[in-house]
């Protein structure tokens, strides 16, 4: 079996400490960070690292047992010449790294979100990744998740009859909360296409100059998809997600940890009650190790 050399670059929370933020609730199954989850696939081995910061060098080559150390990623990427980089830097880097990576030869590329601050730069790394057939995934993990997997599987047999809408219940910012947002609502629904978006920045206060943002605001969204369907978030919950169809609802709550399936009952000789019927059992698994994965299936298979 082939090994496939991991190289990160920024190694701060999401690249290996992240884990230890996390320990006890029941919303994520470890392992979580980059290169917690390299260590659990036997196909990936963690060969080398890059930050401008030698404490953060330092800390992560002692934690990991890496010596291949570098403070320029792209000096790294020459001299040691990875199978697969992960960026984790902070989002404004995001795109321009990714398509320097691809540039300089990167077959598989994991890319933390959001994977670019504007449509511009995201379309520069959808064509460097297609230009060069890099495999390519990005930080929304939850369509990683075994658990929303699941859910979505069982909304594609039918049981909640044909899908309408999804609902995202949780506040939170645009660049940093709803990239989560957005796709699991997209993924929920089977990935349909958006043919428009209307939305509200918060607060209502907010001024934009120069079509620019110094901080990541609020935001509350309804997309309307192809064939009728329609998402919205709202505001207000924790991190639960809704789907409404013709003959159901399955709803994800506390962040994923609990699932609820409700169809509706008859209630007399002409009303009806949706009322809670069993969930189908589904077993944890860390997303970040099936993202991985998949970018190294995706790879020996030739696809994106």
């Amino acid at each position: 079996m082939k090994k496939y050399r991991v190289a990160i670059v920024g190694l701060g929370r999401m690249a290996h400490t992240i884990d230890q933020e996390v320990v006890g609730y029941p919303a994520v199954t470890l392992p979580y960070s980059i290169a917690a989850s390299v260590k659990e696939i036997e196909r990936l081995e963690l060969a080398a690292g890059a930050d401008i910061d030698a404490a953060k060098r330092q800390v992560f080559g002692e934690r990991w047992g890496v010596k291949a150390l570098y403070a320029d990623y792209l000096e790294m990427i020459e001299k040691e010449k990875p199978d697969l980089v992960a960026i984790c830097t902070r989002a404004e880097l995001h795109a321009e790294m990714a398509v320097r990576t691809a540039e300089a030869g990167v077959k598989m590329i994991y890319l933390e979100k959001a994977m670019a601050c504007s449509m511009r730069e995201a379309d520069q790394v959808l064509e460097a990744c297609q230009k060069r057939k890099v495999s390519f995934n990005t930080g929304v993990l939850r369509r990683f998740d075994p658990r929303y997997q699941w859910a979505r599987k069982l909304i594609e047999r039918g049981e909640i009859g044909q899908p309408r809408a999804a609902v995202q219940y949780g506040a939170s910012s645009l660049m940093h909360g709803h990239i989560h947002a957005v796709d699991t609502l997209m993924y929920m629904l089977g990935d349909p296409r958006a043919e428009s978006v209307c939305g509200e920045l918060r607060p209502r206060t907010l001024r934009i100059e120069d079509n620019r943002l110094d901080k990541d605001p609020a935001a509350v969204y309804h997309i309307q998809f192809q064939g009728g369907l329609e998402a919205w978030t709202l505001p207000v919950g924790n991190w639960d997600f809704e789907v409404f169809g013709a003959g159901g609802v399955i709803r994800g709550a506390n962040n994923g940890m609990d699932w609820a399936l409700r169809k509706p009952q008859p209630m007399g000789k002409k009303w009806s009650a949706t009322r809670e019927v069993p969930f189908p059992p589904c077993q944890p698994r860390s997303s970040t190790v099936v993202l991985l994965e998949d970018i190294v299936d995706a790879f020996e298979q030739g696809r994106p």
